[in-house]
């Protein structure tokens, strides 16, 4: 054993502390090069391996192929831990193609069960030890000499078999479960957009909708009534918008009418507005306390609180247009589009950045709530998905805003749908809520049967099998032939190519 490994737990009788570096050939980092799409020979990276399972047609190519690939071809058996970035993350090769490694993996090549070595990379007792063996600054690592140094628990050959087998089998079961909840959690999202499809289409009010309609008002009235109030207003500012063309829309339910954003917006004259582009708002301007800035971060985590980048009162009043308040919706623009968050009475005064627009819509038309829940259907994300544009990521617009398709029921209505919505989806949260705790539950108990198969509690031991300290005299035996044989080879080769250079 080796003599740096101390305090370590006690083992079966028959078992062996050793050490990953005692029990394999000299491991050996990988071929450096960059990854191209095409080529003959496969490089197998880091980011390969992190999900547990290689698809081999998804691994790319060598740009440069080494000039001795016999050196870095990988084979059935071979074990690659990764040693910067995802550090510790570690890959049993099964049925390869031809392929190398890639300089931030570390070849292993155990001489005992293959499997028991990889299952025990899994294990916590291995991921305590890589957390005390990483170092690094900005990137932590690994190399192949702290990873020889991690304590290895070694029973006898036929009990490391057993305790495959019995992990594989609990697995196998574990498996089957977490994949049962997985499918629960799609469905629930399923469920939840068929919520939204059905509240949008008037089905999920239908009976009440029927139950009421004497004391219903009609939505298009009330349009036209809160849009000569507009015209009053604002007089010649005003300008008359094109009637929406509803030719390829479904029909709504009686009461119902197809509009958009520019009809139910407030009146007044930055009602709808995008954050400021070009050189109007740079890090340079952000000062500690101030006018708040929001962006997409408020509307992704759904806390208009997060954040502290601020404005002074001089910028915030030449940037006023993009101004918001307490009932605003903001919408996100770019990447992650279509989130949105209405601001919260006690919101702090502030902008938004150029990734969101502002939506400031007539409250006597619609409700904020139910226009969130429309933005955030399926079909509306489709809508965007078809319209935005952008060569790395989506991009939203207020042109693409402006033609959104909106269905308004009556103000009554819409209260009604908004508490349908959050009724089944709070019925849902608390579905979804105990399938997580179960996923976490499984996850522990994976855990778990690895600790206790490399604490010698899985599987009985047979009392007459030969103890591990004879199977580490083979290997080191094995493992100093070997070397001896590598050493040969290597020096064959050098006196060859000393005499082909004609130096001797």
């Amino acid at each position: 054993m080796n003599g740096k490994i101390t305090s370590l737990p006690e083992l079966p009788e028959g078992w062996a502390w050793t050490t990953l570096g005692a029990i394999a050939l000299e491991p050996q980092y990988g071929w450096t090069t960059s990854a191209v799409e095409t080529g003959s020979l496969r490089l197998l990276r880091t980011t390969d391996i992190t999900t547990g399972k290689v698809d081999w047609n998804s691994v790319p190519f060598c740009k440069d192929e080494p000039p001795n690939v016999a050196k870095y071809l990988l084979h059935e058996g071979d074990i690659v831990i990764s040693r910067a970035g995802s550090v510790g993350y570690s890959y049993l090769v099964r049925k390869p193609l031809e392929a190398v490694f890639a300089s931030y993996l570390i070849r292993f090549r155990p001489l005992i069960d293959g499997s028991y070595f990889a299952m025990f990379l899994l294990s916590p007792s291995y991921w305590e030890a890589i957390l005390v063996k990483s170092i690094g600054i900005a990137l932590a690592n690994v190399n192949a000499s702290k990873l020889k140094q991690i304590p290895f628990p070694l029973p006898p050959p036929p009990e490391q078999h057993r305790i495959i087998a019995k992990i594989e089998e609990l697995f196998t079961r574990l498996d089957a479960g977490v994949e049962a909840l997985k499918k629960t959690k799609a469905q629930l999202k399923r469920y939840r957009q068929s919520v939204l499809k059905h509240a949008f289409e008037g089905k999920l009010t239908e009976e009440w909708r029927q139950a009421h309609k004497h004391e219903l008002k009609s939505a298009s009235i009330l349009l036209e009534r809160i849009k000569k109030e507009c015209q009053k207003t604002v007089k010649a500012k005003y300008k008359e918008l094109h009637p929406l063309d509803t030719s390829n829309l479904p029909e709504l339910p009686e009461g119902w009418v197809w509009s958009n954003f520019e009809e139910v917006k407030k009146a007044e004259k930055n009602a709808i507005k995008a954050g400021p582009f070009g050189s109007s708002l740079k890090r340079e301007s952000y000062v500690p306390h101030g006018y708040k800035i929001y962006g997409q971060e408020q509307v992704i985590r759904q806390d208009p609180f997060y954040g502290d980048y601020y404005v002074d009162e001089k910028k915030y009043l030449e940037l006023k247009s993009c101004a918001v308040k307490p009932g605003d919706i903001l919408i996100s623009l770019v990447g992650t589009i279509g989130r949105v968050l209405i601001l919260p009475g006690g919101s702090v005064e502030g902008i938004i950045n150029p990734r969101l627009v502002k939506l400031s819509l007539e409250e006597r038309l619609v409700d904020n709530k139910y226009i969130k829940a429309y933005v955030e259907s399926s079909a509306v994300r489709d809508f965007f998905t078809l319209a935005s544009h952008g060569e790395t990521m989506e991009i939203l617009n207020l042109g693409i805003l402006r033609t959104l398709p909106v269905p308004v029921p009556s103000l009554a209505e819409q209260h009604r749908i908004v508490e349908e919505i959050e009724r089944r989806f709070s019925v849902a949260a608390q579905i979804e809520k105990t399938v997580d705790h179960s996923l976490k539950q499984a996850e522990r108990l994976r855990q778990s049967i690895l600790k206790r198969a490399f604490e010698g509690k899985l599987v009985p031991q047979d009392p007459n099998g030969e103890p591990a300290e004879k199977l580490l005299e083979r290997i080191k035996a094995e493992r100093t032939k070997r070397l001896a044989e590598a050493k040969a080879t290597s020096t064959s080769k050098k006196k060859t190519t000393t005499e082909q250079m004609g130096l001797v």
